[in-house]
């Protein structure tokens, strides 16, 4: 009865979103950063021979330095060390919450929210690590805020049925993260944690595992595989229509596997990790969740689990939202 009632809610909050938009499969390729290799003769392969080499190229989420950051205020902006054909996507934009006693600016945590989270998406989460002396840096994610081209009303380009750009785009969003991280260093931020949610947690555990300055993440809602969830979940049954027919799942998690977790997990060793899911969960599917945390297990890395009452959008009504934000702060606060 509990499971029905949840599931109903979570149905009822995701109707509440009416522009989705089915679009066209796509492979992609002319987002590959590779000549065009007219001797290949599908698509599939060349793409698959590109992410086998994604996956062994330890650059492959190396931004380099970056020395244009601008602060106004408390927002931080830089070019990204990856450019798109979209000229407002190029610029990094990230609000800074510094810590309100300056004795606790060791401390920082860069903050990356949901999928088509606004402006105001995990600011009082921001606020709330403020007020505990761990300093934030909520970071947009690429296409959302103002790095959204003006034809579009959604973040469709980061998760979407065009292969090659989904690829890349979340590959962008991990260089920003790096060089977002950077910054708080330069900062003199010593202690420097990560916490995402849903797609941001996803990103959270790329960049946790290929930056070394990161010494925890707080991974809010979790997966291994990133075409899993879009294949699966509620929240992505309009990228899904767009891919089917056009590519089986198989396929699809091998193409998508440079932006998974899976592959990364055993660079996690020296992080401190939380990984959190909601028992009802219809997005990211809970077998997912706790295949995800299983690997941990058998892999030995330290961690630690919390399993919230609810689903993935009532996390963020109250009073799950109390709890997952207390959660995730009172880690942060432990362990930074």
């Amino acid at each position: 009865m509990i499971t029905r009632f949840f599931h109903a809610w979570e149905r009822r909050l995701v109707a509440v979103d009416t522009n989705r938009m089915v679009r066209p499969f796509e492979w992609g390729l002319e987002w590959l950063d590779e000549p065009d290799d007219h001797h290949a003769t599908l698509p599939a392969h060349r793409l698959e021979r590109w992410t086998t080499k994604a996956l062994s190229d330890t650059t492959w989420f190396d931004p380099g330095p970056c020395q244009d950051y601008v602060l106004q205020d408390d927002q931080l902006t830089f070019p990204s060390a990856f450019e798109t054909p979209h000229l407002e996507n190029n610029t990094v934009r990230a609000r800074y919450f510094p810590a309100e006693h300056r004795r606790n600016r060791r401390r920082a945590t860069l903050v990356m929210p949901q999928w088509n989270a606004d402006f105001s998406g995990h600011v009082a989460l921001c606020r709330l690590l403020s007020r505990v002396g761990i300093s934030a840096l909520r970071l947009s994610l690429p296409y959302h805020d103002d790095r959204m081209p003006p034809e579009l009303r959604r973040a469709d380009f980061i998760v979407s049925s065009n292969i090659g750009r989904t690829l890349q785009v979340n590959r962008q969003a991990v260089l920003d993260a790096r060089l977002a991280i950077a910054w708080l260093a330069a900062q003199g931020y010593e202690d420097i944690g990560i916490l995402g949610t849903s797609l941001g947690s996803c990103l959270a555990a790329l960049t946790a595992a290929h930056e070394p300055l990161v010494k925890t993440a707080a991974l809010n809602h979790i997966s291994p595989y990133f075409a899993d969830v879009v294949w699966e979940g509620l929240s992505t049954t309009h990228v899904r229509a767009g891919l089917e027919g056009a590519i089986e799942l198989d396929l699809l998690r091998r193409l998508w596997l440079p932006i998974s977790p899976q592959p990364y997990i055993e660079h996690l060793r020296d992080t401190h990790a939380l990984l959190v899911y909601a028992r009802y969960d219809l997005s990211f599917p809970v077998r997912l969740s706790r295949q995800l945390i299983a690997e941990f297990e058998r892999l030995g890395i330290r961690h630690q689990v919390t399993v919230l009452p609810c689903g993935h959008y009532t996390t963020g009504k109250a009073p799950f939202s109390w709890l997952d934000g207390y959660t995730l702060v009172q880690f942060l606060n432990r362990h930074l």
